[in-house]
């Protein structure tokens, strides 16, 4: 029985014994370990035979030191316990899996200070890619560093991917995953507006974050096409958590007490709202109708079932890996500078059972 010739350095296989018993060179084993380029079927099973009997197991360290290595893509979330965003990084995380790529997670408590350190960070440590989850803060200074971190990501051979975001302006090299926002809002506002409501509490989020300003726009949108007039005395600003749906509908319950419908924000929210109407004796959808945004697993478990905007997350979270991915295998990540992609999925109404006509409406129909 013929016996393997033991590695040179005490037992464990380096790379140049994988070449030698392959028959091929270093430089064709480390382009069959790395996936990042292309080589023949022949060739990959050879080495890759080799690699198992040899029990080889990969220098990650040196590899990442000669720009090779496993891809790393990091994926940044404001929150990981939202329950909207962690599907995108469900997506992203699981298109990752699939090509051998890993995920990092890092969370930004809804501090733009501290999502910008964080890029910057993932920069230094040469991921592949830094994939940032949710709505972008709307002031110049933070689009403008977000830029120069955009550019030297890109410097890197690195990229940055935006998802449920606004694209960056001018020359940017970032990659933009978005959802229509101000389409699904204009479509959840025209649903209320269709079925007699008119006047309608707007939760739309945080008055600086891009996402809740698109909201606003696409509901202010609807009033305008249906002529019905505007009432911002009826709009409350406030954070994506139930806490505030609970508190805005109590307030707004003094204080403007005739709305009969509630648009929120996302489904979170209308939970809270949800809990406030009824804490003060109000039954939801007879007395008031309430709508969400996003269609998280939560919408059809509230009683009523929540009529909600739905929006793809976890295929955003998909998309944004294979954009990056597929930069990286036909050569485009090298390519530097450039405008980046920007993609755009559909949102649609799923409607359940949280909305009726307003009461007067009803009566008036029935007399």
């Amino acid at each position: 029985m013929s016996q393997r010739k033991a590695p040179a350095d005490a037992g464990r296989a380096t790379i140049r014994d994988v070449a030698e018993r392959a028959g091929v060179s270093v430089a064709s084993v480390s382009r069959v370990l790395s996936g990042n380029y292309p080589v023949s079927e022949e060739l990959r099973r050879r080495v890759m035979k080799v690699v198992r009997d040899l029990d080889y197991v990969t220098n990650a360290h040196a590899r990442s030191l000669a720009g090779g290595g496993t891809p790393t893509v990091a994926i940044l979330i404001n929150n990981i316990t939202g329950a909207a965003f962690a599907h995108v990084a469900k997506g992203v995380e699981g298109a990752a899996t699939l090509r051998g790529w890993l995920s990092l997670v890092g969370t930004t408590g809804d501090d733009p200070e501290r999502e910008l350190a964080l890029v910057n960070l993932m920069r230094q440590q040469g991921v592949a890619a830094v994939v940032l989850l949710g709505g972008a803060y709307d002031y110049e200074e933070y689009q403008l560093r977000m830029a120069r971190f955009a550019r030297s990501l890109d410097a890197a051979g690195s990229h940055l991917v935006l998802v449920g975001r606004p694209p960056l302006e001018g020359d940017v090299p970032a990659t933009t995953v978005d959802y229509d926002n101000e389409s699904g809002a204009y479509a959840m506002a025209s649903h209320l507006l269709s079925a007699g409501h008119r006047r309608v509490l707007i939760l739309p989020g945080p008055a600086g974050l891009t996402t809740a300003q698109g909201r606003l726009r696409g509901a202010r949108r609807a009033f305008e096409a249906y002529g019905v007039p505007f009432d911002p005395g009826l709009v409350r600003h406030g954070p994506y958590g139930d806490e505030h749906g609970y508190a805005a509908v109590e307030e707004a319950l003094h204080e403007t007490p005739d709305f009969t419908a509630v648009l929120a924000g996302t489904d979170v929210v209308a939970a809270g709202a949800m809990q406030a109407l009824r804490a003060a004796g109000l039954r939801v959808p007879e007395d008031v109708s309430i709508v969400g945004y996003d269609d998280i697993p939560l919408a059809s478990q509230l009683t009523p079932q929540l009529t909600t905007v739905h929006v793809p997350y976890e295929e955003m979270g998909r998309v944004a890996l294979r954009a990056v991915a597929d930069r990286r295998e036909t050569g485009a990540g090298g390519r530097k500078g450039g405008d980046g992609e920007h993609l755009v999925l559909g949102t649609h109404v799923v409607v359940r059972d949280s909305v009726r006509p307003p009461v007067s409406t009803r009566v008036a129909g029935e007399r």
